[in-house]
């Protein structure tokens, strides 16, 4: 006769009693709360140390930005080179667009194009403030603006993102000598733009980003 093997038994599981409306509507709350602080503080996360969007005001950066048109700024390169062992990164080069604050307005940035860089800094040290009347010191970069044409350590700098009109002009300036960490920065409506020509060098400290995408309005979207 076949033996029949006994069957294994399962514990119980027990009961668990169904949530009430009010307490199921107090989980999903909570679940709510969280998600909603999860989501603000990728956000400010984001817009403070990644991109940030800005909007372009004024004529300044005329053809090549326009009044009233939106722009995204990337921030991380700049920040990790504010941090001395990421010092060697070099986020900011000539020829590329940069959002600052302003040295002497409150609450006040500016959209200009750079023009020159100063000198590499030493690996793994910080950017030193300067002053603008401080002598020009060994390595230094010379920055001049003559009768509408920029010398960069007596170097004609082409520019092919102006236009002619800009090229003509009776406009110039004694020399600007430019420390680490420093930038020439000049609008490419040069008629009406105030840049270094008017406020001196901009330094590390005062970049917010570089600006890398204009997204509006959409029949101008593109990279910058």
């Amino acid at each position: 006769m076949d033996e029949t093997l006994p069957e294994e038994t399962v514990p119980a599981q027990p009961q668990r009693e169904p949530e009430s409306p009010r307490q199921e509507f107090k989980r999903e709350a909570w679940e709510l709360v969280k998600l909603v602080a999860l989501f603000l503080a990728v956000f400010w996360f984001l817009i403070t140390f990644v991109v940030e969007g800005y909007v372009v005001q004024g004529p300044s950066m005329y053809p090549t930005l326009e009044d009233h048109e939106r722009i995204l700024v990337f921030k991380l390169g700049h920040r990790l080179s504010q941090i001395p062992i990421f010092s060697a990164i070099e986020p900011i080069r000539e020829s590329d667009i940069v959002v600052f604050d302003s040295r002497d307005e409150f609450d006040k940035r500016y959209i200009k194009r750079v023009i020159a860089v100063g000198p590499d800094r030493a690996p793994g040290n910080l950017v030193q403030a300067h002053s603008v009347d401080e002598a020009p010191a060994p390595g230094d970069v010379q920055v001049e603006f003559s009768r509408g044409q920029v010398w960069v350590d007596n170097h004609l700098l082409e520019e092919g993102y102006l236009e002619e009109v800009e090229r003509r002009t009776s406009d110039s300036h004694p020399p600007l000598y430019l420390h680490a960490g420093e930038y020439y920065v000049l609008g490419d409506n040069r008629r009406v733009s105030k840049d270094s020509r008017a406020f001196h060098a901009v330094d590390d400290s005062q970049i917010i980003g570089r600006a890398v995408l204009r997204f509006w309005p959409l029949s101008r979207f593109g990279f910058l």
